[in-house]
């Protein structure tokens, strides 16, 4: 493949809903430029984007796949993501990668949670788009209606450049609304057939609305519109053009991507309309902590943002990157800025799938790839080591949903560890945390799919068998009375005893440990005050009711005793832990739970069952926010014992419309019921260990 300049390149994310037929584009969009001789199918797992082992048993895309083809003179990256909400982390790797995006939407499901999630996103950014509504051959398809439901749902900025001639079975074309022109398609060829009196309607019902936003593209237009003058053919493509670059219009076409109905006008139609790297102009970073702006121009310092990476237990670590500016070629002298280390580069590319087609340069603009990289992870920024540039990084969701993972081959606990990084750096939506206190490695992810897909990467691709398991509470233990107690140690047999005997004061504390001293008169020697101290300190690791720690107690020294000859530091040590022990069983010790708040936005429609549900979990709403697109904040605190599979439960409720955060706040007193039965769970698990 040659190398294509800036303004010759078009860089294009495919969004939408699972299952409404991405993949499937992307294959028509191969066969219709003579990539290939015949369409792939996700049920038969021979395409070309979802090559994964996981995704061709699944019928599900899973990562992100670069495929590129060359029509008219252009090259279009075009970039498949997951439509699961699971994997929504690789829309944000491949929107920082493209310039625009294509919505895919199922004519005969209408408007579902993964439009609207991506409609929000691509609004969030400005992001130019062009609706491409799938599957006009399924039966029942009422396309009035549904372009109805996605004005009245989105926006009138939505305004159809493609009307179906007929629709389901029938269906084998649509009138171009923009150039005036029917097409009919013999497989993937399309012929023009005139304009039915129906369809010779439309475009004039549509012309108006197309006059109106091209006018309102530029002041020069807006003036010749007013004064009634026709626009040039150059006038209504520029005009077009600037609309949908601002998000001010966005074209709506019609087809089949299961029998590439469509795929080419769809091509054409990112040639006019979606900007290239060119036109976006540049790109803003810092260099030396200073802000640089660097055109996406070929004459530039090379810089570039890495935007995925692909671990394979074959081929290695592969590296994807979109150039910024200036151009990569195996001579330069690569650096990581984001990592502030050195760089080689493992071979120049693009990938077509998994297939590698070897370059020698590629431009500003362009999507490349390498492997073997050492440092790099996605995220980084890739340049000059001579005129370095430094950009953002991207910013991924926090995980919602955590598990313990545990091997179930013992000896594996290492090597479990070792490929769980591996395969952060494939996704970085997923962590990996050591929970110190309960001794387990917990992975957590956007949803239950993810978590299952690393379990299974683990075993296919790593030889790991695991099985995940409720994350163990951190619970803890304090006190809420007083207690004065003695704690005497005393042993003789034989030659030098031990001899240790305190006097104890426990009472509760804002803080988590104080310790005082209050001797009169040397009952208790200075030099074992530490030891009493250090007694005390150890016995806070486990507490009496379940083994948790103990926090927010006060422990007073006041008196004691010592023998001459057989009172030393250990003795002291051990008083005081006897001392704890029966001063906290006396002083109403009490369980205490982690607290999270959590915020959940969700559509005002479930607001009833999900503030319910909250209720449930033994949760306190704080408050409730109107959010600016119409949707509502519930803030609220729950135990966190009762919230780790909420996003799989939040998720179910509100049809994955609703989202949220939770953050640790404090811990409070466990309910009696529920205290009795941790406890008894505790002692159970420490009698079996």
């Amino acid at each position: 493949m040659k190398a294509y300049s800036t303004d010759k390149i078009r860089n294009v994310a495919l969004l939408g809903h699972s299952s409404n037929g991405k993949t499937t584009l992307t294959e028509a969009m191969l066969f219709a430029t003579g990539v290939t001789t015949r369409q792939g199918k996700v049920t038969d797992g021979n395409t070309v984007s979802d090559f994964d082992k996981q995704e061709i048993a699944r019928s599900v895309s899973i990562g992100t796949a670069v495929v590129p083809v060359e029509w008219n003179n252009i090259k279009f990256n075009i970039l498949d993501t997951p439509g699961y909400f699971d994997f929504i982390g690789e829309m944000y790797g491949a929107k920082r990668a493209s310039e625009g995006s294509v919505l895919l939407v199922d004519a005969s499901s209408g408007i579902e949670v993964g439009t609207e999630k991506a409609w929000k996103n691509l609004e969030k950014y400005d992001t130019p788009r062009i609706i491409f509504v799938n599957k006009m051959d399924k039966e029942n398809i009422n396309f009035d209606k549904l372009l109805e439901d996605l004005i009245s749902k989105f926006g009138d900025k939505i305004v159809p450049f493609a009307y179906p001639t007929v629709t389901g079975e029938g269906f084998k074309g649509f009138a171009n609304l923009i150039d005036e022109v029917a097409y009919e398609y013999e497989g993937k060829n399309r012929k023009e057939v005139p304009l039915s009196d129906e369809q010779k309607e439309k475009v004039n019902e549509y012309r108006e609305i197309f006059m109106e936003r091209i006018a309102l593209s530029e002041e020069e237009l807006m003036e010749k519109y007013f004064e009634g003058e026709a626009f040039t053919s150059e006038e209504v493509t520029r005009g077009i053009r600037g609309s949908v670059s601002s998000g001010a219009l966005v074209p709506l076409v019609v087809g089949c991507a299961e029998k590439a109905i469509g795929a080419d006008f769809l091509l054409d139609l990112i040639q006019r309309y979606i900007p290239s790297p060119a036109d976006v102009g540049s790109a803003t970073g810092t260099k030396n902590g200073q802000e640089i702006v660097r055109r996406v121009d070929v004459n530039e310092p090379f810089s570039a943002i890495v935007f995925k990476t692909i671990v394979d237990p074959f081929v290695g670590k592969l590296t994807l990157f979109k150039v910024v500016s200036g151009k990569l070629t195996k001579d330069t002298d690569l650096y990581n800025s984001t990592k502030e280390k050195s760089e080689k580069l493992g071979g120049l590319f693009i990938l077509r799938g998994k297939n590698q087609i070897e370059v020698s340069e590629i431009m500003a603009g362009d999507i490349g790839a390498t492997s073997k990289m050492a440092y790099t992870q996605t995220g980084d920024t890739l340049c000059e080591k001579s005129d370095q540039t430094l950009y953002e990084t991207i910013k991924y969701p926090q995980p919602t949903l955590f598990m313990a993972v545990e091997p179930k081959n013992k000896g594996d606990e290492e090597k479990i560890g070792t490929s769980l990084n591996k395969m952060i750096d494939e996704d970085p939506t997923f962590v990996i945390e050591r929970n110190t206190e309960t001794k387990q490695l917990l992975i957590g992810g956007q949803g239950n799919m993810q978590l299952t897909v690393i379990v299974d990467k683990l075993k296919t691709n790593f030889g790991v068998d695991v099985v995940l398991k409720s994350p163990k509470i951190a619970f803890r233990e304090t006190i809420k009375g007083s207690s004065t107690v003695q704690g005497k140690h005393k042993k003789q047999s034989g030659g030098a005893g031990q001899y240790g005997d305190v006097h104890m004061k426990f009472e509760p504390s804002e803080e988590e440990f104080i310790f005082e001293e209050q001797i009169f008169g040397g009952s208790v020697p200075r030099n074992f005050w530490p030891a009493v101290e250090k007694g005390v300190r150890e016995s806070l690791e486990q507490g009496v009711l379940a083994g948790f720690p103990v926090v927010n107690i006060k422990a007073i020294l006041f008196d004691g005793s010592y023998h001459d000859v057989d009172s030393n530091e250990m003795a002291f040590k051990i008083a005081a832990s006897i001392a704890f022990k029966k001063g906290m069983e006396a002083a109403k010790p009490i369980l205490l739970e982690p607290i999270v708040r959590v915020e959940v936005s969700i559509p005002e429609d479930y607001m009833g069952d999900v503030m319910g549900d909250m209720n449930k979990r033994r949760g306190r709403i704080l408050g409730m926010e109107q959010q600016a697109d119409g949707s509502q904040k519930i803030i609220a605190e729950a135990p966190h014992t009762e919230m780790f599979e909420y996003a799989i439960d939040l998720r179910a409720m509100t049809q994955a419309r609703g989202s949220f955060t939770m953050n640790f706040t404090r811990y409070d007193e466990v309910p009696q019921m529920i205290a009795d039965k941790i406890i008894a769970e505790a002692k159970a698990e420490k009698e079996n260990n």
